[in-house]
This record gives C-alpha cells, sequence and structure tokens, in this order.
C-alpha cells in the first residue's frame, strides 16, 4: 500500500470537496502550493504533523486524510493480483 499516493488522493479529494485550489490550500496551511501538487501527486512523503495541519486546514480529521477509499482498495487490490500473475497482466491491468 503506497501510503503517499493514497493521502494525496485524499487530499486532493478533500480539497476540491471544500471548493478550494491548490494555491488557497497553500494560504490555509501555510505550504507552498508546490508542496501540495507534490503531495497530491503521491510524490511528496508527509510527516504526521504535516498531515494533521493540512487536516485542520481542510476542516477534516487527519484520520480521514490516511482513510483509504473502497475504490481505492479495489484498485490497490487489482494491482496486487496483477503482479501476482506476471507483466502480461500487470500490462491488462493498467489498461
Amino acid at each position: 500500500m503506497d501510503m503517499r499516493a493514497l493521502i494525496g488522493d485524499n487530499l486532493k479529494r478533500y480539497r476540491l470537496r471544500a471548493g478550494l485550489t491548490q494555491e488557497q490550500l497553500a494560504d490555509l496551511s501555510g505550504f507552498s502550493q508546490f508542496y501540495i501538487t507534490g503531495l497530491e501527486r503521491g510524490r511528496r512523503n508527509p510527516t504526521l504533523i504535516t498531515v494533521y495541519e493540512l487536516a485542520a486546514a481542510l476542516g477534516v480529521s487527519h484520520v480521514d486524510l490516511v482513510r483509504p477509499t473502497r475504490a481505492w482498495l479495489k484498485a490497490q487490490s487489482k494491482a496486487v493480483t496483477a503482479k501476482r500473475r506476471g507483466p502480461k497482466a500487470i500490462r491488462r491491468a493498467a489498461g
């Protein structure tokens, strides 16, 4: 389970639900827009304090940012199954 991708997906979902741009979230949270972009893409590794502060800026619990959604769990399950079956299955699952 890639926690960076999970947090990034949840961060983006809650940001959009709040009707905020990345720039607006940056202003509210004190983090740069560049950093928020990296988080949402799953390229940054946030600390627990960062997760807590972003959640506070969005008005949600920090647990909400690390809680897997059903869709996310389903996608992870498909990826793991494809990985076990080999390269051809990975290509089919991705496409």
